[in-house]
C-alpha cells in the first residue's frame, strides 16, 4: 500500500492537515488499510523533505496545513501511469505458512488448510454483505459519492482476492492429496535366494541324472525295485 502516493492524491484537491487526511483517506478506503495520525505526519515529512509538498500556513483552528507542489503533482501522474510491479510481490503470509509447514514435524498441512479455507470464505461472505450495502446506499442517494464509489471498488477487489484465496487452497489441498497418492508405492517382493547347487543347471554327483533316476526317491529307484520284484 503506497501511503505517500495516497497522500498526494488526497492534497491535489487542496491544502490538508494531518488528522483531515487520515480521516479522508479511510474514508475512500473504507478503512480497510487504518493509519494512525503519528504515521500520516511521519510520511508528510518525508514528502515535504523530497520537495513533493510543503506547508502551506494554518486553518482557522491553528492545524498547520500541507499542499502539492509541481514536483509532488509530476509524481502524482507518474504513479498513476505506470502499473503496480508485480514481478516482486510483497510477501504473503498464507504462502509462507504453508510452504514452511511441508515437512515441518508434528504439523497436519491439510488441517491448515481447511483452517484458512473457513477463514477465507467467511471473510468472503461478510464483503459481499458490505458491497450489497454500498450498492444499496449509491442506489438510495441521487448523486454518486466519490467516497461511496472508491470504497465500493476496494469492496469488489476484496471479494476477487478472497475467491482467487479459497480456489487456491482448494488447489493445494488437491495437489497434497496426488502426491501422496502417488507415494504410496508397493514395495518390490523380495527374491527367492538360491543355494549353491540346488539350480537346474548346477552339477549333479557323478552317475546320478538331473530327473532324479538315481537317486532312492527317484523314478529310477523306483523301476529298478519294480524290476528286481518281477525277477523274484
Amino acid at each position: 500500500m503506497s501511503i505517500r502516493h495516497g497522500l498526494l492524491a488526497l492534497l491535489e484537491h487542496g491544502p490538508r492537515y494531518g488528522s483531515q487526511l487520515r480521516t479522508e483517506f479511510e474514508s475512500r478506503t473504507g478503512a480497510t488499510w487504518p493509519l494512525n495520525v503519528g504515521q500520516v505526519y511521519t510520511t508528510l515529512g518525508r514528502l515535504e523533505r523530497d520537495g513533493l509538498v510543503g506547508q502551506s500556513g494554518e486553518d482557522g483552528a491553528g492545524h498547520a496545513l500541507y499542499a502539492i507542489t509541481d514536483a509532488g503533482r509530476a509524481e502524482l501522474r507518474t504513479w498513476f501511469e505506470k502499473p503496480v510491479d508485480r514481478t516482486s510481490p510483497a510477501r504473503d503470509e498464507l504462502a509462507i505458512k504453508l510452504a514452511m509447514a511441508v515437512g515441518a514435524p508434528g504439523v497436519d498441512i491439510r488441517a491448515v488448510i481447511q483452517s484458512q479455507r473457513r477463514h477465507t470464505v467467511k471473510a468472503m461472505q461478510d464483503y459481499t454483505r458490505l458491497k450489497a450495502q454500498a450498492l444499496a446506499a449509491l442506489e438510495d442517494t441521487a448523486s454518486r459519492e466519490r467516497d461511496d464509489v472508491a470504497w465500493l471498488l476496494v469492496l469488489e477487489q476484496l471479494i476477487f482476492q478472497t475467491e482467487a484465496e479459497a480456489r487456491w487452497l482448494d488447489h493445494c489441498e488437491s495437489r497434497l492429496i496426488r502426491l501422496s497418492a502417488t507415494a504410496v508405492t508397493p514395495a518390490p517382493a523380495p527374491s527367492a535366494s538360491v543355494e549353491p547347487g540346488d539350480g537346474p543347471d548346477a552339477p549333479h554327483a557323478p552317475g546320478a541324472r538331473a530327473d532324479g533316476a538315481g537317486e532312492p526317491g527317484g523314478s529310477g529307484g523306483r523301476r529298478g525295485a519294480r524290476a528286481g520284484g518281477r525277477g523274484r
